[in-house]
């Protein structure tokens, strides 16, 4: 486990956008009475989405607004290494997966590539301060690999010379398409269907991951708050009414 740390220069103040704040109010009125404290990690959460990272006073103004001496929240944000405790780059984040099937398949070249174009160490801005990146443990797509996480979405099948592109397509202010950058469609053997062969994806241009990516477009969107409706707070039992 390494030594996670608040970073040295940090900004003066935080608040919640006022939809951030009415969805932060919403996720707290989900939790009973005395219990509001089991909503800190989707509050930090929402909070480093709005800023990019998670701040000092952003963590302070969590523990707050739920009741937590600081010492408790700054635990929380500490342990999970979700959590960005440094500034990250304005247009995207990139996380490489470094574990077994994506290392094999070229990981270490993915991260020469973070290493030349964005900066020479994890969790250094580029010179421009759009970007930034990192090496993290398995996200998950191990038939895909190499693969890196840019925003929401996963970019897979990666080469050198794919995943450069990518790069040059978010700094040119584009998006690209997220998913397999191979051709494939999502995670069928690339020698093609062995079960299952009667599901004709053909007919797709997309697979379901990467449709919804490119219909929402929110790859590397900051969240504003009012994207989804806010769920009703926790009902009351019947028993808890008549005490």
């Amino acid at each position: 486990m390494s030594l996670r740390r608040l970073h040295h220069s940090q900004p003066d103040s935080f608040a919640f956008t006022a939809a951030n704040k009415k969805w932060a109010d919403g996720q707290i009125a989900k939790f009973p009475e005395g219990r509001q404290a089991s909503a800190i990690i989707p509050l930090l959460w929402r909070a480093q989405e709005q800023e990019g990272w998670l701040t000092k006073p952003a963590i302070e103004t969590v523990a707050d607004m739920l009741g937590l001496d600081y010492i408790r929240a700054l635990e929380v944000a500490t342990f999970y290494f979700m959590f960005q405790l440094q500034p990250v780059g304005s247009v995207a984040h990139v996380q490489v997966c470094g574990t077994l099937s994506c290392m094999i398949c070229g990981a270490e070249d993915l991260i020469g590539v973070c290493k030349d174009i964005i900066a020479p160490n994890a969790h250094q801005l580029s010179d421009d301060g759009k970007f930034s990146w990192e090496e993290v443990e398995c996200l998950g797509a191990c038939t895909n690999a190499p693969m890196a996480q840019i925003g929401k979405d996963f970019y897979e099948d990666l080469t050198v010379e794919s995943f450069t592109k990518i790069l040059g397509d978010f700094a040119a202010g584009k998006v690209p398409t997220p998913g397999p950058q191979n051709g494939r469609y999502a995670a069928e053997p690339l020698s093609g269907l062995t079960t299952l062969k009667d599901m004709n994806s053909s007919k797709y241009d997309h697979n379901t991951s990467v449709d919804l990516a490119l219909k929402y477009g929110d790859t590397v969107k900051r969240i504003q708050g009012n994207e989804v409706p806010i769920l009703k707070p926790r009902k009351k039992s019947a028993k808890s009414k008549a005490s």
